[in-house]
């Protein structure tokens, strides 16, 4: 074999190698045009689904915040006994959502801390913190609800029905509630399922004594 004839063979190789190597890219090229051109595909419509999205977030919000009124509804008319209605205002900024709670009385606002004497605000409060505690993920948090002193602005004869609705919901939602009051026993014994009554250390430790109807229990000294 000539020098020209081994030069021409080498060439070839070359070209073969060449030609193998286009074909390659124009593959790969092919591959990366179909997937620009499903990004592209997903970038013309990713402002809408982005919107679509907001927009259902948005109104899953505001039913959930629906729920909340007619609940706290409820609530605040069963306790108080008064035509108050629950009431939210909500905003959207800057994909975040604003709430503010306002009670009515006869389509007039009023002040929920100021409501009938602030009982309005510890029904209000109660409720709230039942509603928050029920959105909790159970493998992670213990449903269990301490309400120091939440009745302290009722009248001792509206403390019954609080206890009543906290029992309720608490048995419905799969929580237990420790409430801490300063009112008669008595007003709990109905609606609870264990009553403890704590007297003033007077040198011999605090007293606590189970509270059950018609037979209250020795108290013991701690």
């Amino acid at each position: 074999m000539t020098e020209t004839t081994q030069d021409l063979e080498s060439l070839r190789k070359r070209l073969n190698r060449i030609e193998g190597k286009r074909d390659e890219l124009t593959v790969q090229q092919a591959d990366l045009q179909a997937k620009l051109a499903s990004v592209n595909g997903f970038l013309e419509i990713a402002d809408s689904v982005t919107a679509a999205l907001e927009q259902l977030g948005n109104d899953i919000f505001k039913r959930q915040l629906t729920l909340i009124e007619n609940t706290m509804t409820k609530a605040l008319q069963e306790v108080l006994e008064q035509p108050i209605v629950f009431k939210t205002n909500c905003t959207f900024k800057r994909d975040a959502a604003s709430v503010e709670f306002l009670i009515e009385r006869d389509g007039n606002p009023e002040d929920i801390m100021k409501g009938q004497g602030g009982s309005v605000a510890n029904v209000v409060s109660v409720g709230l913190r039942m509603l928050a505690i029920a959105t909790l993920d159970e493998r992670r948090h213990r449903r269990f609800l301490v309400l120091d002193e939440q009745d302290c602005w009722l009248h001792p004869d509206l403390v019954p029905k609080l206890t009543q609705i906290v029992q309720r919901a608490g048995t419905e939602l799969g929580f237990q509630v420790l409430m801490i009051s300063h009112h008669d026993v008595t007003h709990f014994i109905r609606h609870a399922d264990k009553v403890y009554r704590l007297s003033p250390d007077r040198g011999d430790g605090v007293g606590l004594e189970q509270v059950v109807a018609d037979a209250p229990q020795e108290a013991e000294n701690y």
